[in-house]
């Protein structure tokens, strides 16, 4: 339950309301500088997902948070994420260095770099939440790996692409999630995000487009 109480209190000072008290299987619904975010938590485990903008031909991104508030280490990996559509279609996540190499080769430098402007605005105005292994710590390390200037593209890629990560109990990661679509499509169509990760199952509804937009 201790993780669930620190989440609550993470949403009413992202949203000035009083959260609904959710049952075991029903997400908390809040939104956050325009991304509409759902999260569960199950055994100490708190998983947040949002739906970004697409920027990037050939990929549906979403922005992923888990928190550790478990006694025991676990290890989140981007495999851990999958989409299971209508038809019973199943679309596994893109691993991070098949997300890297491609954005490097076929998605254009501005695009990324916006990407990656989009993602740090809206990770960092989650006020309560802060990774201790996430998007600052990678961007760090792309930084000292990829010196050269003509590299950024290379830099934010490599920022904000989730990668397997352990986490200590306490700990908690972030991460952009990519999952490679069909031609023209520019949602993931309607079906479930479902993530199997720290011995839980957490599954959200998704409706196919981003709300209010």
């Amino acid at each position: 339950m201790k993780g669930l109480f620190v989440f609550l209190s993470f949403v009413l000072a992202s949203t000035g309301d009083p959260p609904p008290i959710p049952t075991p299987q029903t997400p908390i619904e809040f939104q956050s500088h325009g991304l509409d975010y759902e999260a569960l938590t199950k055994e100490g485990i708190t998983v947040m997902y949002a739906s970004l903008p697409p920027h990037i031909k050939d990929f549906n991104i979403i922005q992923v948070t888990v928190t550790n508030g478990s006694p025991v280490s676990w290890t989140v990996k981007p495999s851990d994420f999958s989409f299971e559509r209508q038809d019973g279609t199943v679309l596994q996540s893109v691993s991070a260095d098949q997300v890297v190499e491609s954005l490097l080769e076929k998605a254009g430098r501005n695009d990324v770099i916006k990407l990656q402007l989009l993602y740090e605005d809206s990770i960092y105005a989650l006020s309560n939440f802060r990774s201790t292994n996430g998007y600052e710590q990678r961007r760090e390390a792309a930084m000292a790996m990829f010196v050269n200037r003509g590299f950024k593209a290379a830099q934010a890629a490599s920022a904000i692409t989730l990668i397997a990560t352990k986490l200590k109990p306490g700990d908690s990661t972030d991460g952009a999630v990519f999952f490679q679509t069909r031609p023209k499509e520019k949602s993931l169509g309607p079906g479930r995000v479902m993530v199997r990760t720290c011995g839980q199952v957490f599954s959200f509804e998704s409706y196919g487009q981003l709300k209010g937009r």
